[in-house]
C-alpha cells in the first residue's frame, strides 16, 4: 500500500512540475504577444515617439501600416518605460546608430522576438530592428527591443531587416551622436543616453 501511495504522490508531483513548466513559459510568451496584438487593434494612426537623449531630442513616426506588430511592440515598450536610461551602444559613422539593449552591449532584450515585417526600404533616418543573423534566425525575426537609425540610404540592408518608422525631427541630433568618439568595438567612449522615451 505504501508503494502505491508513494507512486501516486510521485505522479502528482511530476504533473505539477509539467504544469509549472508549460504554463509559466508558454503562457508568458502568449501574454506578451496578446498585449501587442491588442495594441494593434486599438491603434489606427501612426504614432510619434520622442527619444530624449543627452544630445537632444529625436522624433520618430512609426509606420503601423507597413510594420504593425513591430510598431505596436515598440510603442508598448515606450509606454512601459523600457527605453528610459538605456544607451546607444553601437555607433558606426556613415552607417547606423544602434540602441535599445538593457545590457548595453548588443546581447540583451526583453526576452522575446517579433515576427519579421520586411517591407520598407532603408532611407536616411529610417528606424529598423536589429536581429540575429540568418544562420541562427532564418525567419529573420526582429529583436524585441534593439533598434538602429540609418545615417544614410542603406540599400544593402533592404529586404533583410524590418524598417518600422522614420525620423521626422532631430536628424541633426542623430548626426551629432554619430560623430562621437568610439572604441574598437564601436561603443561610445562617453555614454549616449536615452534619458526618456515617450509618446508625443
Amino acid at each position: 500500500m505504501t508503494k502505491y501511495f508513494a507512486t501516486a504522490i510521485s505522479i502528482i508531483l511530476l504533473a505539477g512540475v509539467v504544469w509549472m513548466i508549460f504554463f509559466s513559459g508558454i503562457v508568458l510568451h502568449k501574454e506578451v504577444k496578446k498585449d501587442v496584438t491588442d495594441s494593434i487593434s486599438n491603434s489606427t494612426k501612426n504614432t510619434a515617439v520622442v527619444l530624449e537623449t543627452n544630445y537632444g531630442n529625436i522624433e520618430i513616426a512609426l509606420d503601423k501600416a507597413a510594420a504593425p506588430q513591430t510598431s505596436a511592440n515598440f510603442e508598448k515598450l515606450v509606454k512601459d518605460g523600457f527605453y528610459n536610461n538605456l544607451t546607444f551602444h553601437r555607433i558606426i559613422p556613415g552607417f547606423v546608430i544602434q540602441g535599445g539593449d538593457p545590457q548595453g552591449d548588443g546581447t540583451g532584450g526583453p526576452g522575446y522576438t517579433v515576427p519579421a515585417e520586411i517591407k520598407l526600404l532603408h532611407k536616411r533616418g529610417s528606424i529598423a530592428t536589429a536581429r540575429l543573423g540568418d544562420q541562427a534566425n532564418p525567419s529573420r525575426a526582429s529583436s524585441g527591443s534593439q533598434f538602429y537609425i540609418a545615417l544614410q540610404d542603406l540599400p544593402m540592408l533592404d529586404g533583410q531587416y524590418t524598417v518600422f518608422g522614420q525620423v521626422t525631427a532631430g536628424m541633426d541630433v542623430v548626426d551629432k551622436i554619430a560623430a562621437v568618439e568610439t572604441d574598437a568595438s564601436d561603443k561610445p567612449t562617453n555614454p549616449v543616453i536615452i534619458n526618456k522615451a515617450f509618446i508625443k
